[in-house]
């Protein structure tokens, strides 16, 4: 790109927004990196990555600083509700040559990414319009000042106000899923990933060092249906009659994180010089936990454009048309693997016991490839 220095906003300092904005300094620019959040607010609950998260964290430099934090998942064991088992997959056999899988608390990673994009954010700073021109974008903040820049970055998550200002996509649509997040102390003693699969409901743990355990459950119900008023209940009730080790996961559990699942899926990407990564561009249910892998690998993609093309309309055309068909094969995985809740257990268990290792593997092939 041209000598003159690239004036860069990102909305959001979440992954895919410090991601970005690491990424931009390695390619030598500077950007401005807002978020309309007071730094108080403390991302919560874990994550867990899988390879291809790794793999782009070590792009970006920073698997150093992750190393020391949470659990490497080397297996994921799939348990009917009684805790029998139907199938697992081998992660480290998986994801060879491309990266272990970690489990650890999400405001861990936040730190790594925030230390990593040189830790300059305006906290507190909402972005109230959005001018889009032919060669520039002049943003308003809610604090009534204005700015101007050659290229704007809504990174702000799958309720984008970037998206909806500039016109590439209104709210994001719920998929009939309600989710539940917990980090357990004093639960019991968990080695690997291990999730119990029920009738429309399941429930995930898995060890993040310390002994922590990061609690992830979710239940299929109609779409529009609002998140229960009593979460930690709700999780009880769901999941009390489960097998071993969910009753002694839930005797540990104090805090519930509750949240309804939407997706994203946009007819474009980018308007002008106004362009979104990350969830606010095509964000799916967590069900295969991508989220962030796909926000990182969107934040290298975009910035090597940046760095290579001739103008920031080419590197948004080059950046959407590298990253939608990955992007559309993980929609396409996660929805594959959460019709299977609309099947009977009868019907389910025993396909998963035959063949259940080879189906889940094969939901990630496309990602074992780079970016």
């Amino acid at each position: 790109m041209a000598q003159a220095p690239v004036r860069v906003l990102i909305v959001g300092a979440s992954v895919a927004g410090l991601a970005l904005a690491r990424a931009l300094r390695l390619a030598g620019l500077r950007p401005t990196v807002v978020e309309k959040l007071p730094p108080s607010v403390v991302a919560g609950a874990g994550i867990f990555l899988p390879g291809n998260a790794i793999r782009a964290l070590r792009e970006l430099g920073l698997d150093g600083p992750l190393r020391p934090l949470g659990a490497v998942i080397r297996h994921q064991r799939f348990l009917d509700s009684a805790g029998r088992q139907l199938c697992a997959v081998d992660l480290d056999q998986l994801w060879d040559g491309v990266g272990e899988c970690r489990a650890l608390p999400r405001a861990d990673l936040h730190r790594v990414l925030l230390t990593g994009a040189g830790g300059e954010v305006r906290h507190d700073t909402e972005v109230c319009d959005l001018e889009v021109g032919d060669e520039t974008t002049k943003v308003a903040f809610g604090d009534g000042s204005y700015a101007e820049y050659d290229l704007v970055v809504g990174a702000d998550g799958r309720r984008s106000t970037v998206r909806q200002l500039a016109g590439l996509g209104g709210a994001a649509h719920p998929v009939g899923q309600i989710v539940y997040r917990s980090v357990v102390s004093g639960g019991p003693e968990i080695t690997e990933w291990t999730g119990l699969l029920g009738q429309r409901a399941g429930i995930v743990v898995m060890p993040m060092g310390y002994g922590r355990l990061y609690c992830y459950a979710d239940e299929a119900l109609p779409a529009g249906s609002a998140p229960p008023a009593d979460p930690l209940v709700r999780l009880r009730d769901l999941f009390g009659e489960y097998g071993h080790p969910v009753p002694a996961v839930l005797e540990a559990v104090e805090k519930v994180q509750v949240a309804v699942t939407d997706e994203v899926e946009l007819s474009a990407w980018s308007r002008g010089n106004v362009v979104l990564v990350g969830d606010a561009a095509h964000a799916t249910a967590p069900t295969l936990s991508q989220g962030a892998a796909m926000a990182l690998e969107d934040a290298l993609v975009l910035a090597e454009m940046v760095r290579t093309r001739s103008s920031i309309a080419e590197a948004l055309a080059g950046y959407e048309s590298r990253r939608r068909p990955r992007t559309q094969w993980v929609l396409d995985r996660t929805r594959d693997r959460d019709h299977t809740r609309d099947v009977s257990p009868a019907l389910r268990d025993p396909l998963l016991r035959s063949r259940g290792s080879t189906i889940f593997q094969e939901h990630y092939r496309l990602l074992i490839d780079p970016v």
